[in-house]
């Protein structure tokens, strides 16, 4: 038998301090506890002696000084070394968050402060019924996020208030997990494919969502366009080095928001933090594809990313087109049931899934690689010497390019050969001037071979842009993706065309917004504003007829065809370089980018890639590719891990397939992002 003082030396006081939700301030619980209690022990104790009716079951204990969680409930005191001096906050894991959306709008919600971020964004996205939330994430925005002139803010004494929607009564609050946004392929269509309104009978399927069919339509529906002067309020990035500050405040998948220190109602951003987007469909994506058309919309109007004055016509007038067909359907009454049979939609669904779409060419695919044949005209720059373009006889074959110096001797060698693969390619058009060029940044072991083409026409550059693209990607003109990729670039080339002035100047004066709404501050400062308006109705009648849900994904591809689309920029500095350089990290490879000029110095590709780690001690990321070649950069925007996470978060994605859609290998994310092996 213990004797009392021996039971004393063998336990000790804990305090604990209680998150009690109804209650302002937290109280102090102080328990008589020993090292062999576990800690599922220690929170019955502690309830006992609260001895408060309610339901306790989302309450854990967070260790304030280790910050982190104490979820493991069977490990002991002992086993996570919780002494006397801890201080222990008995609080739920489930708080109030607040989220700006890409269309600016904030929902309030309640989450999982104890779950990784990688869950939790599932959790958000299943709730607003986004599906492919693994390609999504939350990101803290810098201090001059929200307000880019501060001196206005002294002046402005009137407070602003905002438009949240809440969503408290989120199903996260208890029960079991909710699963990813995954949904099958067979199930019924949830919104009208052609303006993304959601249909009725199918509004039930969401069961374990918040969301009202008026809350699902805020969120796929387009908000209306800023006014310029809140426009011209908000950060634009100037530089390179701007745009690196936009990327620094990703969270840490594989930590909770409680460890990485975010407060309960915080404001956070939900974005789409990588540019691969599987599957899109309008049936089933009415509020994904609004979220991503708004977050393209913010990327263009506040020059995220560079467009050409002609690029943005187009985005303006497609802007103004979704505009006024969202107002018009909003004001409609879309409460009608859907007369399609759910079952039948099922089915028919699931035929074309079991046909497939790819089945009638494999064999064609595998034995014929289709070739290039044309005259075209071509440019390497070099120092001291005007820009003189010459003509030879191209022929592209695999994912190479030869140049002769005419059709007659094609079967001897060529001039040249280029080999694409891995290289960069960019679009050097201008529809107006009937300039259609290609401009091919070639990776060679000094760096990078800058190449020049020029086509005649629209469909010869469709054609050729398409295969470099592909042949970039170490794909030929074989793969069942080249056919429209051409003409997707023919429907962005069109949509460029200039029409004639005619019925557009009788349109200037019924057009009933604002054409700075529609264009970023910058161009919307080298015009007056009838002129502006001439230009968006122009480029308006190539879109006048297109349904809205076609319109936004026409944004979308739009969007994605800029050269700059899907990097996301870092402030680095290379291992043995004396200065400071800019890496550009895309879905498929790494750019380093001179930091002054804004010109590619080398690009790496993820398929060459063998491994890649962290140093934790010196945060150093080093990476090794094919061919002995090995390189190592310091992050100087951001913590080291949140550029190791992009990498690994890429990799991740492109292992996703169609045949494995309704469940996501989590632990293989964490392996891939987590760098902690």
């Amino acid at each position: 038998m213990l004797s009392s003082t021996d039971f004393a030396s063998a336990s000790w006081e804990l305090v604990v301090r209680v998150d009690h939700p109804n209650e302002e301030e937290q109280k102090d619980v102080t328990l008589r506890v020993a090292g062999d209690l576990h800690v599922g022990g220690l929170m019955l104790k502690l309830v006992e002696q609260i001895n408060i009716s309610q339901d306790w079951s989302d309450f854990a204990l967070w260790w304030e000084q280790k910050h982190c969680w104490l979820l493991k409930t069977h490990w002991t005191l002992d086993k996570y070394g919780v002494q006397a001096d801890a201080k222990l906050l008995f609080t739920p894991q489930h708080k109030m968050l607040r989220l700006r959306l890409p269309n600016v709008k904030t929902v309030r919600l309640r989450i999982s402060f104890s779950a990784v971020v990688f869950k939790a964004v599932s959790d958000i996205c299943k709730i607003l019924n986004i599906r492919r939330s693994e390609e999504l994430s939350l990101l803290k925005p810098s201090g001059d996020y929200f307000k880019k002139k501060k001196k206005k803010d002294k002046t402005n004494k009137e407070p602003i208030i905002e438009d949240i929607l809440n969503l408290e009564g989120s199903p996260t609050t208890s029960g079991p997990p909710v699963s990813p946004g995954l949904y099958s392929r067979t199930m019924t269509p949830t919104y009208d494919p052609i303006n993304g309104t959601p249909a009725s009978s199918t509004m039930t399927w969401f069961s374990d969502s918040p969301l009202t069919e008026q809350n699902c339509s805020i969120l796929a529906f387009s908000q209306p366009p800023q006014s310029p002067e809140a426009l011209a309020d908000m950060y634009q990035p100037r530089s390179l080095v701007d745009k690196t500050k936009l990327n620094a405040g990703w969270l840490d998948s594989s930590r909770s928001l409680m460890e990485q220190g975010i407060q309960e109602d915080e404001q956070l951003l939900l974005r789409f933090k990588y540019y691969t987007f599987f599957d899109l469909n309008p049936k089933y994506d009415a509020v994904r594809i609004n979220q991503l058309y708004e977050q393209a919309r913010w990327a263009i109007l506040l020059e995220e990313i560079d467009c050409t004055e002609e690029e943005m016509m187009i985005f303006a007038a497609l802007q103004y087109h979704i505009s006024k067909l969202s107002l018009s359907a909003e004001t409609q009454d879309f409460t009608h049931e859907s007369e399609v049979d759910e079952v039948e939609a099922a089915l028919s669904n699931l035929e074309v899934t079991l046909e497939g779409g790819k089945m009638d060419n494999t064999l064609e695919d595998i034995t014929d690689i289709p070739q290039l044949a044309d005259n075209l005209k071509l440019f390497r720059p070099k120092k001291l010497i005007l820009k003189a373009f010459k003509q030879y006889w191209f022929i592209f074959k695999d994912t190479s390019i030869a140049y002769f110096k005419n059709k007659e001797l094609e079967q001897g060698e060529p001039v040249e050969k280029l080999n694409l693969r891995g290289c960069e390619v960019v679009p050097d058009v201008n529809v107006a001037g009937r300039k259609f060029g290609i401009k091919l940044l070639i990776p060679v072991a000094d760096g990078m071979n800058e190449v020049y083409l020029r086509c005649d026409h629209e469909n010869q550059y469709a054609q050729w842009m398409a295969a470099c693209i592909l042949a970039s990607k170490g794909k030929t003109m074989a793969d069942s993706s080249y056919q429209p990729e051409v003409l997707n670039i023919l429907s962005f080339l069109r949509m460029k065309n200039r029409n004639s002035a005619s019925q557009v100047a009788s349109n200037i004066e019924t057009m009933d917004i604002n054409p700075e709404c529609f264009v970023s501050p910058r161009c919307a400062k080298k015009h007056k504003s009838k002129q502006l308006a001439a230009r968006i109705l122009e480029a308006h009648q190539n879109v006048a007829q297109m349904p809205l849900v076609e319109a936004k994904l026409r944004f979308i591809q739009a969007w994605q065809s800029l050269p700059e689309f899907g990097l996301t920029y870092y402030l680095v500095r290379f291992k043995g370089s004396k200065k400071d350089d800019i890496l550009g990290v895309s879905y498929n490879r790494l750019i380093r980018i001179d930091a002054t000029t804004g010109i590619p110095i080398t690009t790496w590709r993820f398929t060459n890639m063998k491994q890649w780690n962290v140093n934790w001690e010196i945060r150093q990321v080093a990476i090794e590719f094919d061919q002995n070649v090995s390189i190592a950069f310091t992050c100087l925007s951001a913590d080291c891990k949140i550029v190791h996470e992009y990498i690994g978060g890429y990799i991740f994605l492109s292992t996703r397939s169609k045949d494995q859609n309704e469940t996501l290998d989590e632990d293989l994310f964490h392996k891939l992002t987590g760098g902690q092996d």
